[in-house]
């Protein structure tokens, strides 16, 4: 039974290969399998940017929760939250959800540069959703009007 091969091959590879001799006693199943890649599922960029992801994500937490912390003790202004200290794990967050979902959507089966453009597409407006409803957020807590967030209605956050 011939075997399957669904990688894309040059038949004139195949086609000199078959002819020079070069392999043997192979038949030509077999040589098409020389010239035909088959890539492996991305599961390493997915479980890479799922530890990137996370661990950026625990970092921009904490980093959070120790401004408020500061705020409650010592009145230190919460905003701007666009500090160095503070973007760069959210930068983290958005590199290691682009990673995770691009590499996800690989494997079952987008092509990689749409994965990836995809991806970042959604993590982009996820992160920038995320990060205009804290600045809304700590800007409310800053001025002493907090009030509760609703989140399904979409106007507040833009």
């Amino acid at each position: 039974m011939p075997f399957l091969v669904t990688a894309l091959v040059d038949p004139l590879k195949v086609a000199a290969a078959t002819g020079s001799g070069d392999y043997g006693d192979l038949d030509a199943a077999e040589i098409l399998l020389e010239f035909a890649s088959l890539p492996q599922p991305p599961y390493l960029l997915a479980g890479l940017g799922l530890g990137i992801g996370v661990v950026c994500g625990l970092t921009f937490s904490k980093l959070v929760q120790h401004r408020l912390e500061a705020w409650k003790q010592d009145r230190l202004s919460l905003l701007p939250l666009a500090r160095v200290e503070t973007v760069l794990p959210w930068i983290g967050l958005v590199l290691g959800t682009t990673l995770f979902i691009g590499g996800s959507l690989q494997v079952f089966g987008f092509a990689p540069g749409a994965a990836i453009l995809l991806a970042f597409l959604l993590s982009l407006a996820t992160a920038g959703a995320l990060w205009v409803q804290l600045v809304r957020l700590m800007g409310q807590v800053q001025s002493g009007n907090f009030k509760a967030v609703d989140f399904d209605n979409f106007d507040e956050f833009f």
